[in-house]
């Protein structure tokens, strides 16, 4: 004969009841909560995330429009250009790409692109310049036409660094 476990008593289950008004209370930050969520995918832009959608995964582009690649080149004194975007300088391009029109606006920030490349690469050629451009990638149906077009958003003249001629 097996046994009878014995009959554990209610009291001691440790399970708490929420009272009326506790419950009252989840139940109006979850209507918050929800509410946000609704307003945030209808008006919401990609400042309010995560109240509002994230378009980068919510929406579709558009596959006849140009793709935009947009990047940061020094300009050596003989005209070759180095790249200073996708983390040569410290500055990833999403990061970059964030600050765009506070650039357009101050075009001297980017004498401290030249400054961290400067410092991050001694015996580098010195820049003279620095420039922001994008690149428009041409597309029909999704796929690339060939055609790109560029344009310098940005064309910044930097200062000669002290010890340098």
């Amino acid at each position: 004969m097996l046994p009878v476990p014995p009959v554990p008593d209610a009291e001691e289950t440790g399970v708490l009841t929420l009272s009326p008004t506790g419950r009252r209370v989840r139940l109006a930050a979850t209507g918050v909560v929800l509410a946000l969520l609704l307003g945030g995918t209808v008006w919401g832009t990609d400042s309010d995330f995560p109240f509002g959608p994230f378009r980068m995964y919510s929406t579709r582009a558009d596959p006849d429009r140009p793709v935009v690649s947009t990047s940061v080149v020094g300009v050596t004194a003989d005209g070759d250009e180095v790249r200073l975007s996708g983390g040569e300088v410290g500055l990833r391009r999403a990061e970059f790409e964030g600050q765009l029109p506070r650039l357009v606006d101050q075009p001297e920030l980017l004498g401290l692109l030249a400054d961290s490349y400067a410092e991050g690469h001694p015996d580098a050629e010195p820049l003279v310049a620095v420039r922001v451009v994008q690149r428009r990638h041409a597309l029909d149906d999704g796929r690339r036409t060939g055609e790109v077009t560029e344009s310098v958003l940005v064309d910044h003249a930097v200062r000669a660094q002290e010890g340098t001629p």
